[in-house]
């Protein structure tokens, strides 16, 4: 994970033997995120493709943690690709960023320049 002040950048691998669909990531994923965040209010999941492949996307907004120093929370955009290959699993890449900040060409970049090795 990549922090700065309330942006982030998580990257995690997942075991996993299918590919996600929008239903598996509502169904499956969904249900934790929302219980463990502040806040939760789903926009979108949709499937989509960048240039390391396609990955299905999760849309939400939610609180970030607590400034360690202020105790301040943020309202957050997120964005979470998972991507799937067979005998990798899932790569999840969570971008997340202050509620209105201008993150559409940054957060490209990242996730277009995800690739499997």
């Amino acid at each position: 994970m990549f922090t700065d002040k309330f942006d982030s950048v998580r990257i995690e691998r997942v075991p996993a033997t299918a590919a996600p669909t929008v239903n598996s990531v509502h169904t499956k994923d969904l249900p934790g995120i929302r219980a463990a965040s502040n806040h939760f209010s789903l926009v979108k999941v949709t499937d989509v493709r960048r240039s390391g492949g396609k990955a299905v996307l999760a849309e939400y907004r939610a609180d970030s943690p607590p400034d360690q120093v202020t105790g301040k929370r943020v309202a957050l955009d997120v964005q979470r690709y998972v991507f799937y290959k067979p005998d990798k699993g899932e790569a999840v890449v969570t971008l997340s960023g202050a509620v209105g900040a201008d993150n559409v060409d940054p957060w490209r970049t990242v996730t277009d320049s995800f690739r499997w090795s």
